[in-house]
């Protein structure tokens, strides 16, 4: 996979791993990835499918009806990337904090549902839930979930993602949901809650 690597000016407990929307890349989140936290690593990958030339994690059907088989593969195929990176570039694989947006965030929440163990934590705006009929999936680690909509978001109804949020709370993640007054686009309102929350979950990190 296409990747961005830059590690922390200190020696860094996390790394962010950011996760773009549908035709975005590999530099679109970084400057959200360093408004974030000043002393985190960022890693941001592209997603390796393209949608009339658009990358993506993965394929869909059409307007919020992922291929689900795909979503599997390409969710095994990343955080495969993944574990065979983390010694080249020196960052620990057990401290991942997702960072995604749209269908980043979609992707995000497939890995915690196939590896419930796997991320330290996940920042997902806009998020729908990855598969219609949700594997039986828990973690016993309990990483803390954020998780944003926008209330005129035309194509992700509030109440899914209240829905799909109390899925990963009884799944055992300590999930915080917010639906504020946007559409489906990022807003400064979702970079200030996320921050205050990261503050309070990572605060070495996130206050330096």
């Amino acid at each position: 996979m296409h990747y961005i690597y830059q590690p922390a000016a200190q020696t860094a407990t996390h790394t962010l791993l950011l996760l773009h929307g549908t035709g975005g890349d590999e530099h679109d989140l970084l400057p959200l990835g360093k408004a974030f936290g000043g002393n985190f690593n960022i890693l941001s990958l592209r997603g390796n499918v393209l949608e009339g030339g658009m990358p993506r994690f993965f394929k869909r059907m059409g307007m919020g009806v992922f291929d689900e088989k795909d979503v599997t593969f390409r969710t095994h195929e990343m955080v495969e990337f993944l574990k065979q990176l983390s010694p080249k570039e020196g960052f620990d694989p057990h401290n991942l904090v997702a960072l995604g947006y749209s269908n980043g965030a979609n992707i995000a929440g497939s890995t915690l549902v196939l590896y419930p163990d796997f991320l330290a934590g996940a920042i997902l705006y806009r998020p729908m839930q990855p598969f219609r009929n949700m594997p039986e999936f828990k973690t016993v680690r309990h990483a803390p979930v954020f998780m944003s909509n926008g209330a005129q978001d035309p194509t992700i109804h509030p109440a899914d993602t209240l829905a799909y949020a109390g899925l990963l709370e009884k799944a055992g993640f300590d999930v915080s949901v917010h639906t504020i007054s946007a559409g489906h686009g990022l807003v400064q309102e979702d970079l200030l809650l996320s921050k205050d929350w990261g503050k309070r979950q990572w605060p070495t990190e996130a206050n330096a």
